[in-house]
C-alpha cells in the first residue's frame, strides 16, 4: 500500500503526530511550502544554506514499511547562502562543485518505525562519494495534506568537502541537513 509518492531532492522530510488515512495514497509535493537547507558552523558562527531546485520520490506505508522506498535529490547548482563570499566557497570546486557534481542524492529502501517517527537508512551520495545516511523525520496527515521535516548530520571531509580556501579550523566539520516536505493527497 503506497501512502507517500512525491518528488523533492535532499535529499529529506518529517514533523508533528501521526494520523494515517485507511487507504493508500499518492501525494504531490508542494514546492512552494517545503524546503531543503543545511546548516553550518564558519567563523564561529552559525550559516544556512538553502536549496531552491530539489525533488523526490517517496513512497511510504506506515502500516507496511516493506514497500517503503525514498529517492531524493538536490541540484547542488541551486544553494544560496545570505554572504557572498560564502556563497562563492559552497558553488567552488572545493565545495559542493555543481558543475562536477550536480546532483547530491539520498536513496533509501530500509524505513523503520521509532518511539519518534521514522528513519530512513540508506545512502547519501555528495561530489559522487556514497556514505550511509540516516534521515529521522515525523510525519503528520491531515486529511488531503501531509507535513513531513527531519533531518541528519554528516561529515563534509567524508564528502571531500574542503575548507582550504578559509583555513580548515574556521569551517565546522559537522553539516546539519534539515527538511520540511509538504504534499497533498493527487
Amino acid at each position: 500500500m503506497r501512502l507517500i509518492t512525491a518528488r523533492l531532492t535532499a535529499a529529506a522530510l518529517a514533523a508533528g503526530a501521526l494520523t494515517v488515512p485507511a487507504t493508500a495514497q499518492d501525494w504531490i509535493l508542494d514546492r512552494e511550502a517545503s524546503a531543503v537547507s543545511f546548516q553550518i558552523t564558519i567563523f564561529n558562527a552559525p550559516a544556512e544554506a538553502r536549496f531552491t531546485d530539489f525533488d523526490a520520490e517517496i513512497t511510504l506505508d506506515p502500516d507496511d514499511l516493506s514497500s517503503a522506498r525514498i529517492d531524493a535529490s538536490v541540484r547542488a547548482g541551486s544553494g544560496e547562502m545570505d554572504t557572498r563570499d560564502y556563497q562563492q566557497a559552497l558553488l567552488s570546486s572545493d565545495g559542493l562543485a555543481p558543475r562536477a557534481h550536480p546532483e547530491v542524492r539520498f536513496v533509501s529502501e530500509d524505513v523503520r518505525a521509532t518511539d519518534d517517527g521514522y528513519e530512513a537508512h540508506g545512502v547519501l551520495t555528495v561530489r559522487d562519494v556514497e556514505q550511509p545516511a540516516v534521515l529521522a523525520f515525523t510525519l503528520e496527515i491531515d486529511g488531503a495534506r501531509a507535513v513531513a521535516r527531519g533531518g541528519f548530520e554528516v561529515s563534509r571531509s567524508d564528502f571531500g568537502i574542503s575548507a582550504s580556501s578559509w583555513g580548515a579550523g574556521n569551517v565546522g566539520e559537522t553539516v546539519t541537513v534539515s527538511l520540511h516536505i509538504e504534499a497533498d493527497a493527487s
